[in-house]
């Protein structure tokens, strides 16, 4: 690894106007990291990268980063891109262990940061710099959110997030586990409890049906509810999936690693939603591809589709008669995810869109003073390194609210 990265250090061209940092939505330094790991300036470097994303280690293992930083790279325009990520999660990784937690001059005011994902993990970490005592309230038993519970093992190791949560606490930043906000204690009651502001990060854990007849037969699941434990289900040899985007990618590879012997894909165009990068990687791992077919039901015996009508821009316009019994001993329903309301039902002046997404103003402020939002509870699902972006204004934000 360590030669292949050197090498890859090697070939940036160091441009004044650094394509490549502009393609990533954090705007990562790239040209002045990789300066800074070929003069051996590896703490240096992961100091600066953290600064910049707290989440740095992560998003260079699981970003887009063909659509991202390698997509931009002018290298990339007549042969290969430079691949930071590599340069990028060597010098993360490093400095994750061996960074020095500096202590802060302590403010006399906190924050509740509802949601332990990559939202509320960044807004967490940055507060916690600047002196404000953090407490993180987290509905499931580890922190990660979709890091932990939505990608699977095999993409992104879990160890990475233990040792997140060790130089969090090392930082003051206590976390309570398995406590909902919304149920037993709602936001009014934090307030009430003295914090200044809250945070909510809670993304987008409701999946979203089709509402079709069939869908609450025992065979029949979700696929965030799957990838969140795929060790509690038994899904058979034969697998089919509803849906071509990023995480149906990861449920399929899944899928395939827990005993499933044949995965199918379906969708009712003839695109794929997911990368490139992750459709390849399921297909090395066995996984098919079936387009232009309309779901209509689920039965006991496998889902039923209808041939997709497309016109001549491959829109899908409608579906043939004909329908076809497609044999599953499973099917998984992959098509996105929305927001739980919870906290929307219970919190005085929260609003939220008609998609149950957190309404903000330009300071990531809610409707609900005081209270402000970041990551897919407001922008609906995206990836980890667009949630670290919106988090990381909407901690400045609420610094400037505290401190006015």
């Amino acid at each position: 690894m360590s030669v292949h990265i050197i090498d890859e250090a090697n070939r940036c061209l160091n441009c004044k106007k650094p394509g490549c940092q502009q393609g990533c939505p954090v705007h990562t330094p790239i040209p002045q990291i990789i300066q800074m790991f070929k003069q051996n300036q590896v703490m240096e470097a992961g100091e600066k990268l953290f600064e910049n994303n707290p989440m740095s280690v992560i998003c260079s293992i699981v970003c887009n980063h063909e659509m991202q930083c390698a997509g931009h790279c002018v290298l990339g325009r007549k042969g290969n891109p430079v691949h930071f990520s590599s340069i990028e999660t060597y010098i993360s990784d490093t400095y994750l262990d061996r960074m020095k937690v500096v202590p802060v001059k302590k403010k006399d005011k906190k924050v509740a940061v509802i949601g332990a994902g990559p939202a509320g993990m960044t807004a967490a970490i940055i507060l916690a710099q600047q002196g404000y005592g953090v407490t993180i309230f987290e509905w499931k038993d580890k922190i990660g959110g979709v890091m932990q519970y939505g990608i699977p093992e095999f993409r992104l190791p879990k160890t990475i997030l233990e040792r997140y949560r060790k130089r969090m606490t090392e930082m003051g930043i206590m976390i309570r586990p398995n406590t909902t906000i919304g149920a037993v204690l709602k936001i009014e009651d934090l307030f009430r409890d003295g914090y200044n502001a809250v945070f909510i990060g809670t993304g987008t854990w409701k999946p979203r049906n089709l509402g079709i007849h069939g869908e609450c037969l025992g065979n029949v699941h979700y696929g965030i509810d799957y990838l969140s434990n795929p060790d509690a289900y038994d899904l058979g040899e034969r697998v089919a999936i509803i849906g071509m985007g990023n995480a149906a990618m990861d449920v399929a590879r899944t899928a395939l690693r827990n005993g499933a012997q044949h995965v199918t894909l379906y969708a009712r165009g003839k695109s794929v939603a997911a990368s490139s990068h992750e459709v390849a990687y399921a297909q090395l791992d066995g996984a098919e591809f079936v387009f232009g077919k309309e779901i209509k039901r689920i039965t006991g015996q496998g889902p039923v589709f209808c041939n997709s009508i497309l016109d001549e821009n491959e829109k899908v316009i409608g579906c043939e008669e004909k329908e076809e019994l497609i044999p599953a001993d499973s099917t998984i329903i992959s098509i996105s995810q929305g927001p739980r309301r919870k906290l929307i039902r219970t919190t005085t002046g929260l609003e939220g869109s008609e998609r149950g997404l957190l309404i903000v103003d330009e300071n990531y402020m809610t409707t609900r003073e005081g209270v402000f939002a970041a990551g897919d509870v407001v922008h609906g699902s995206k990836t980890v390194v667009h949630a670290v972006e919106a988090a990381k204004h909407a901690a400045e934000a609420m610094i400037r609210y505290m401190e006015s």
